[in-house]
């Protein structure tokens, strides 16, 4: 989990774009904010009971935090895995809404600095976590991703919410030695925390042997045609949180 060296991280840089399948796992957004990775703010709620809500009370909704995959980036609004949730939860008569948060670029520091407003504002039930995938493609340091995500989680429990990490997967162009580490970071996190896990988000697609009809021109974005598996990933882990 060392910081990988700039010769690295342009090596991989100049190489990104033969990596048609695999490439999608990291790649989340052309366009990354420089001030991202700088903002990082306290945990929200650290002195603060969990919120309970009272007997028939409507549900915290559930929020999304995540980048370009969840944000629905070159789709048609309404037509993202997130839009899908809600109309799944909306046939299956669950009272609950979803609170897209994401955005496209978004890394674990620009999440983790926007979480304790999100709490404060949506008093959220559930929060699923998409994030990490533009830390690994700046090439910042695992510690520093892990430690991110694992205060957003503390936060959120915190705040009474339960909490669904999402995780993501690397090209094999960055070394079989940080890809394996990138995916066992989620994992690690998902069995120490005791949360659920959804192993990739792209499972289905970016490792799919036709990757490329899932996928936008860019070759980057999944298009619409991709977002209902996207969401029949999710929902396995996400619908036992919902009773």
């Amino acid at each position: 989990m060392n910081q990988l060296d700039s010769k690295n991280v342009k090596s991989r840089s100049q190489h990104f774009a033969l990596q048609r399948r695999h490439c999608i796992a990291v790649a989340l957004s052309l366009a990354i904010s420089g001030a991202c990775d700088a903002a990082v703010a306290s945990s929200p709620a650290r002195n603060k009971e969990p919120a309970k809500a009272a007997p028939g009370a409507k549900p915290g909704p559930v929020l999304v935090l995540g980048d370009s995959l969840s944000a629905e980036y070159g789709l048609t609004r309404g037509k993202g895995w997130v839009q899908l949730l809600q109309q799944r939860m909306n046939d299956e008569k669950n009272p609950r809404k979803v609170v897209n948060a994401s955005i496209s670029g978004e890394t674990t520091a620009g999440g983790r600095a926007r979480l304790a407003s999100l709490l404060r504002q949506h008093e959220p039930g559930i929060l699923i976590l998409e994030l990490g995938g533009n830390d690994a493609l700046r090439g910042l340091a695992l510690q520093s991703t892990q430690q991110n995500l694992e205060v957003m989680i503390k936060a959120a429990r915190e705040a009474g919410a339960q909490v669904l990490l999402v995780g993501m997967q690397v090209p094999p162009n960055y070394g079989a030695a940080y890809t394996e580490q990138f995916a066992e970071m989620f994992r690690s996190i998902a069995d120490a925390q005791k949360l659920p896990l959804v192993p990739f988000l792209l499972s289905g697609i970016g490792d799919a042997a036709d990757a490329e009809q899932w996928f936008q021109s860019d070759r980057i974005h999944p298009n619409a045609q991709a977002q209902p598996q996207m969401l029949a990933n999710v929902w396995p882990k996400l619908r036992p949180l919902l009773k």
